[in-house]
C-alpha cells in the first residue's frame, strides 16, 4: 500500500467565480483523492487525503492546469489531519459575519468558444439564448452583490434554475458545474425591445417585442440608421451603423459629443483587420478574455467616428447578445459608445437609462438581468514599448494588481479627472473600474457608490481606514476623503503618478528618476505643477530635482479649455513675439484678453505644466479654438507630428534644474512665420521633448531607471521615441493608466510607506485653481 497523507491548501488569486472549485473537484477525481473544497475568505480552501504521490501530482496540477479565467497568485500547503473521508465534495462557504473577505473577484469575461458553438447550434437548447454562459466565461463583477461568490449573492438570484440547468450545475463532468449565472430560455432572463421617443419600431403594434424577435428587430433598426440603446454586461451602449454618416452625426448631436472619438465594434477579427493595423501583440490584446477597446492605426476612414485622429478604437463582440445582433443582420461595424450625455456616467439602471436617454435613443434593447454596478469598456493600446491601459474597467477591474506592504486597510480615492479608487485589504490592492470626471453631480454619485461598494464588498469599516487623497485641498475627491472617518493622508499628485509605476512592479526600495508630465497637479508650493522630475523611491520618498520652467497661466481652469489662453502665458515669457492675431497664426480675441489679464495680474497663476506647453504649440500650429474634450489639442498635435518624417529637435535646454521652453517656442514661432510644414514643426517639438527627458536622465539619473507617468505619456509617439533611446531603462505604466486613472495606486503605495504632503497655499491670488 502506498503511503497516505492529508493536505490543507489555501489558494489565493482570481479563484472564485471562474470554475475553480469544479476544477479542483475534477482533479481530485482524477487522482482518486478524498476531502472537500469551498470558497473561503481569502480564496479557495481545500482539504485533500490520499496517497502521497497523488497528493503531490494534485498540488502541482492546481497551478499548471488552472482554468483559463483563473489566476493563481499563491498556494499555501500545510500538512492536514487525516479524517478518513470517503469521497470528495464541494462544500458551501462557511464564513462567519466577523470574517473579512479578501478573495479576488473575477472580472467580467467574454463569451467562450464552447458557448458560442452552442449559441448557434439549432439542436442545442440554448440556441440563440443571449444569456448563455459557463464557468469559463460570462458576467462576474457586474452581477456580484456580495462575497463569497454564490448564486444567491448575484443578480441571477430571482431566476431559479430549471431541472435541466440544475442538473448541469450539480454535475461535476459538466462545463456548467457550479456556474453561478447558468440559465436557459426556460428559466432565465430574456431581452425586450421598447420604442424610444422616436417610436422607431417597425411593427404594426407598438407593444414590446421579446426574445429572439427583439434582437432581430434591433438589428433591423441598426441597418435602417436608427440609434439603439443596448444593455450589455456593465451598462448601456448607444449603437448605430458606423458607416452611416447621418446616423453618426445624429448620435453626436443628441449625445452632445462634438469631436471625441467613438469606439466601434467589428463583427469579427477579419472586419477588425480591415479597419485598423493589427500586429501580433495588438491581435492578442483584442482577442483576450478581457476584450478591451484597442486603439490602433486606422486603415479605413469612417466619417465622423474619429475626427483629426489617425487611430481608431476597435473592439470585438464579447457578449452573446453582440454575436446575435451581427448574426441577425446588424451592420458589420457598429458605433458602440457609452450610453450617456456628454460628461455623465454610463447608464446602467433600466429606469435611469429610459429617463436619461429619452430623446437620444430611438429604441431600447433591455436585458432583464439587473446590473449590480456600472462597468465601462476598458481601453488599451500596444506600442513598441509594450501594451498599456488607457482606461481600466470591464474585463480587468477589480483585480488585485499589486501587493502593498500594509496590514491596515487603505482607501486611495484618486483625483478628480478620470477617477478610479483603490482599496488595499491584507496587502492586496484592488483597483476599481473607471469612474470618470467628478465635475458633475452624477459622476460624484458614481464615485460615492464605488467607494461604498468596494468597502462593503470586503467588509471594511470606514473608521479602520487609512485614507489617501490628492494634496489639492479643493478637489471633490479630497473633500470627500477628509469627511470620512479614519486617518487621512494627502499625497502630492505627481509623486503619486511616479509611485504608480513602481507599485505595479513591486519596487518599493529601488531608486529611480521619476518624470511626471500632465496638465495639472497641486504642487508643494501651491502652484500648478505638471512638468516634474523626482529622484528617490517609494520607501524613502521622492525629491523634486528638476522641472519645466514656470509660466503664467491666465484664468486657471479656462486655460485648460482654450489653447490660445495657455499660449498667452507661455509666450509672454519671450522677449520678441510677432502679432499672433495676424496670419498665419490668426489667434482669436481670447488671446489678447489673456494677455491683458497677465499685464494686470488678474487671476494669473504660475504653472510648470507640460500639458499646457503642448497646448501652446498646438495653438501656434493652428488649433486656436476651444477644445471639446480633455487632451484634444495635444492629441491633434501628436497626430500632426506623425504625418512628418523624423527631424532634428528644437533646442530645449536644462538650466539650473529648469527645462527652458523659451528657445523652443521662439524657434517654432519663427518657423511657422517662414512657412515650414506644420507636421515637421510638430515632429521637431516631440523630438525636443524626448531629447530633454533623455538629457535630464543622463545628468541626474545616475544610471537609475526612468519611471515615466502622467497623462502626457499616453502619447504613443513620445513613448515609442523614448523607448528607442532608453530601452529597458524606461519604466512606464502597464497595469493602470498613466493618466489620473492610475493615480489611486500610487497614492496607496505612498500612504503605506508613511509619506504625506502638506502643501502651502498660494500667498496671493486667492482660491487655489482647480484645473
Amino acid at each position: 500500500m502506498p503511503a497516505a497523507g492529508a493536505l490543507d491548501l489555501r489558494i489565493r488569486g482570481v479563484v472564485q467565480g471562474v470554475g475553480f472549485r469544479p476544477f479542483v473537484y475534477r482533479l481530485a477525481q482524477r487522482y482518486a483523492l478524498t476531502g472537500w473544497v469551498l470558497n473561503g475568505e481569502s480564496g479557495v480552501v481545500v482539504h485533500v487525503e490520499g496517497p502521497l504521490d497523488a497528493l503531490d501530482a494534485f498540488t502541482r496540477a492546481i497551478v499548471a492546469e488552472a482554468p483559463p479565467a483563473a489566476t493563481v497568485a499563491s498556494v499555501d500547503t500545510l500538512p492536514g489531519a487525516h479524517e478518513g473521508f470517503r469521497d470528495f465534495t464541494i462544500r458551501a462557504s462557511d464564513l462567519t459575519a466577523e470574517q473579512r473577505m479578501t478573495a479576488r473577484i473575477a472580472p467580467d469575461m467574454a463569451v467562450c468558444d464552447a458557448c458560442l458553438r452552442e449559441l448557434f447550434d439549432p439542436a442545442d437548447r440554448r440556441f440563440r439564448y443571449p444569456y448563455i454562459n459557463c464557468t469559463n466565461c460570462g458576467p462576474r463583477y457586474s452581477i456580484v452583490l456580495g462575497l463569497p461568490y454564490d448564486r444567491p449573492a448575484t443578480t441571477m438570484a430571482p431566476w431559479p434554475m430549471c431541472a435541466q440547468c440544475a442538473a448541469e450545475y450539480h454535475d461535476p463532468a459538466d462545463r456548467r458545474f457550479h456556474a453561478q449565472p447558468v440559465a436557459c430560455p426556460a428559466c432565465g432572463p430574456e431581452y425586450v425591445l421598447r420604442a424610444g421617443a422616436g417610436d422607431a419600431l417597425h411593427h404594426e403594434t407598438h407593444a414590446e417585442v421579446r426574445g429572439t424577435e427583439a434582437i432581430e428587430a434591433a438589428a433591423a433598426l441598426l441597418r435602417d440608421g436608427a440609434l439603439v440603446a443596448v444593455k450589455g454586461i456593465g451598462g448601456y451602449h448607444l449603437a448605430c451603423d458606423a458607416a452611416n454618416a447621418i446616423a453618426v452625426a445624429a448620435l453626436r448631436e443628441r449625445k452632445y459629443r462634438k469631436e471625441r472619438p467613438f469606439a466601434v465594434m467589428a463583427r469579427d477579427l477579419g472586419v477588425a483587420r480591415a479597419l485598423v493595423e493589427l500586429d501580433a501583440d495588438a491581435k492578442a490584446l483584442l482577442t483576450s478574455v478581457a476584450r478591451p477597446i484597442v486603439l490602433a492605426p486606422a486603415r479605413r476612414t469612417l466619417g465622423g467616428i474619429a475626427p483629426d485622429n489617425r487611430e481608431l478604437g476597435v473592439m470585438l463582440p464579447y457578449t452573446p447578445l453582440h454575436h446575435l445582433l451581427f448574426a441577425c443582420g446588424a451592420p458589420d461595424v457598429l458605433v458602440m459608445t457609452s450610453a450617456n450625455r456628454s460628461s455623465e456616467p454610463m447608464a446602467y439602471d433600466d429606469a435611469d437609462a429610459l429617463a436619461q436617454l429619452t430623446g437620444i435613443a430611438d429604441a431600447f434593447l433591455i436585458g432583464e438581468r439587473r446590473i449590480a454596478r456600472r462597468v465601462d469598456d476598458s481601453v488599451a493600446r500596444v506600442t513598441k514599448a509594450g501594451p498599456s491601459i488607457l482606461r481600466r474597467a470591464r474585463g480587468l477591474a477589480p483585480q488585485a494588481i499589486a501587493t502593498i506592504p500594509s496590514t491596515r486597510p487603505i482607501l486611495a480615492v484618486g483625483g478628480d479627472l478620470k477617477n478610479a479608487v483603490a482599496l488595499v485589504v491584507d496587502g492586496q490592492a484592488f483597483v476599481s473600474q473607471h469612474v470618470g470626471d467628478l465635475d458633475h453631480v452624477p459622476a460624484r454619485d458614481a464615485f460615492d457608490e464605488t467607494v461604498r461598494d468596494l468597502c462593503a464588498m470586503y467588509g471594511i469599516r470606514e473608521h479602520e481606514l487609512l485614507i489617501a487623497h490628492d494634496a489639492h485641498p479643493e478637489y471633490v475627491s479630497s473633500v470627500y476623503a477628509r469627511a470620512m472617518p479614519g486617518e487621512h493622508v494627502a499625497v502630492q499628485h505627481h509623486r503619486g503618478h511616479v509611485a504608480s509605476v513602481l507599485a505595479e512592479r513591486g519596487e518599493w526600495t529601488r531608486d529611480v528618476l521619476g518624470v511626471a508630465f500632465d496638465g495639472t497637479g497641486y504642487g508643494d508650493d501651491g502652484t500648478i505643477w505638471g512638468g516634474e522630475f523626482f529622484a528617490g523611491s517609494v520607501r524613502d520618498g521622492f525629491e523634486r530635482v528638476a522641472h519645466l520652467r514656470s509660466a503664467p497661466l491666465p484664468g486657471g481652469d479656462a486655460a485648460a479649455r482654450f489653447p490660445v489662453q495657455a499660449a498667452a502665458g507661455f509666450l509672454s515669457e519671450l522677449s520678441d513675439v510677432p502679432d499672433l492675431t495676424a496670419p498665419p497664426f490668426s489667434f482669436p480675441a481670447r488671446y489678447e484678453h489673456a494677455r491683458a489679464m497677465i499685464a494686470k495680474n488678474v487671476r494669473v497663476f504660475r504653472t510648470t505644466s507640460m500639458g499646457r506647453l503642448f497646448d501652446t504649440v498646438a495653438a501656434l500650429l493652428g488649433f486656436t479654438r476651444e477644445i471639446t474634450f480633455e487632451g484634444q489639442a495635444a492629441m491633434w498635435l501628436e497626430h500632426l507630428a506623425t504625418t512628418a518624417d523624423e527631424t532634428a529637435p528644437y533646442d530645449f535646454p536644462l538650466r539650473d534644474g529648469e527645462l527652458d521652453y523659451r528657445p523652443l517656442l521662439a524657434a517654432i514661432v519663427d518657423d511657422r512665420a517662414r512657412g515650414r510644414d506644420n507636421g515637421s514643426i510638430a515632429r521637431a517639438f516631440h523630438a525636443a521633448v524626448v531629447e530633454a527627458i533623455v538629457r535630464v536622465h543622463v545628468q541626474l539619473g545616475d544610471g537609475r531607471p526612468l519611471a515615466a507617468s502622467g497623462g502626457v505619456f499616453q502619447n504613443r509617439l513620445l513613448v515609442e521615441s523614448l523607448h528607442a533611446r532608453l530601452g529597458a531603462s524606461l519604466w512606464v505604466n502597464r497595469i493602470v493608466p498613466a493618466n489620473d486613472g492610475g493615480l489611486c495606486l500610487g497614492q496607496a503605495a505612498l500612504a503605506a510607506a508613511g509619506h504625506r504632503c502638506e502643501p502651502r497655499r498660494r500667498s496671493a491670488g486667492g482660491r487655489a485653481p482647480h484645473v
